[in-house]
């Protein structure tokens, strides 16, 4: 049950693994398995929103409130991370969704790759290899969070 709520913490947009690694460390999972856990949740979600999104997004344009709510969200998106993918494309993507910080994640990037029309297999590509990048990154943090409070005790 436990794992369940990693998995689907991973999934949830602006958390991911960002705070999905840490938790399962909480709830007592070793490093590697809540890195594994939170990156299977977090890397389910690139698929599903690249292929969905365009078809969701055509259905909430129609609502005059979720349209503005969807180009905000577009605005924000391409405030954080267009340069860099304009000019990087599917590298820039992937150094988008590889910084752990909250908004740079799957979500986000399959937002950005859909908002500039990158090609789906480059962007599947590129916003899976940054999860894992941003995963690494993250379980090295937590690991040194880990140690340092260990050696406190």
């Amino acid at each position: 049950m436990k794992a369940l709520y990693v998995l689907a913490v991973a999934a949830l947009p602006l958390v991911e693994l960002r705070g999905a690694i840490p938790l399962g460390v909480a709830l007592g999972f070793s490093l590697w398995e809540a890195f594994f856990l939170a990156l299977l949740g977090n890397l389910l979600v690139a698929p599903l929103a690249l292929f969905l999104l365009p078809y969701a997004v055509g259905v909430v344009v129609r609502v005059p409130a979720l349209a503005r709510l969807w180009e905000a969200l577009e605005a924000r998106v391409r405030l954080k991370g267009e340069e860099q993918v304009q000019r990087l494309g599917a590298f820039g993507l992937f150094l988008f969704v590889a910084v752990p910080l909250p908004g740079t994640g799957a979500w986000s990037g399959a937002v950005l790759a859909v908002v500039l029309g990158l090609r789906r297999r480059y962007a599947l590509l590129a916003i899976s290899l940054g999860v894992v990048a941003a995963g690494v990154l993250v379980l090295l943090l937590t690991g040194g969070a880990v140690a340092g409070l260990n050696y406190l005790r």
